[in-house]
């Protein structure tokens, strides 16, 4: 069987509909079950419920993030090994993004208004990632997850023990995240600057903060 040997313009085809479905519409997901399935919901008071669920509409936008972050950089990556750790990387971050929209459904809350926003700025930072050459886009990838691991510690630890729904997908976003970062960091991932990532962080920061409220 051949593979297919995308145009310019058919990757950006491409890369519009995945950008349609993450915001809009059911993006394609692996093969992986939601790990929260099967388990009975917690009793919690309205308080917990609603900062579960803002918690969890902050680890959706992530993903939303993630997910045009890869994309960006799977568009300009050189070579094609590295473009299909990427697409593969993203599909599953979008695994994650249906299990936190789930599970924001469930605590009865909704999702960022503000994604399509973050979506088309961390797509673009993705695909400078990508052009300024391989090892620094995996690199990047390194960096991303690194941080978003540190976020979902931060939240493992805010989230009620009875809460085993949310807590069981935590767990698989973080191992997935581990994962992504040791495979990149193997295929050649670059440590980058100090000053990117500090930047990095601070706008981190700004997302998480902002998509609490809204």
């Amino acid at each position: 069987m051949t593979t297919r040997d995308f145009s310019p313009i058919d990757r950006s085809l491409v890369n519009l509909d995945q950008a349609v479905r993450t915001l809009f519409g059911d993006p394609q997901t692996t093969e992986r079950p939601d790990p929260a399935t099967g388990i009975p919901e917690a009793e919690l008071s309205e308080k917990e419920r609603k900062q579960i669920a803002r918690l969890m509409r902050i680890n959706h936008t992530g993903e939303v993030c993630a997910q045009a972050l890869y994309q960006g950089q799977a568009l300009t990556a050189r070579l094609p090994e590295v473009q299909g750790r990427m697409e593969r990387s993203a599909q599953e971050e979008n695994d994650h993004l249906h299990w936190c929209e789930t599970r924001i459904q469930e605590l009865g809350d909704r999702k960022s208004f503000l994604n399509p926003l973050w979506y088309a700025g961390s797509f673009a930072i993705g695909a400078l990632a990508g052009l300024a050459g391989d090892k620094w886009s995996l690199g990047f990838v390194v960096e991303t997850e690194r941080q978003v691991e540190s976020h979902l510690d931060e939240h493992l630890a805010e989230i009620p023990i009875a809460d085993k729904k949310t807590r069981a997908v935590l767990d698989e976003m973080k191992a997935d995240e581990i994962h992504h970062a040791d495979t990149a960091k193997a295929a050649g991932g670059a440590p980058l600057p100090g000053p990117i990532k500090l930047a990095m962080s601070l706008a981190s920061k700004v997302m998480t903060r902002s998509v609490y409220w809204v």
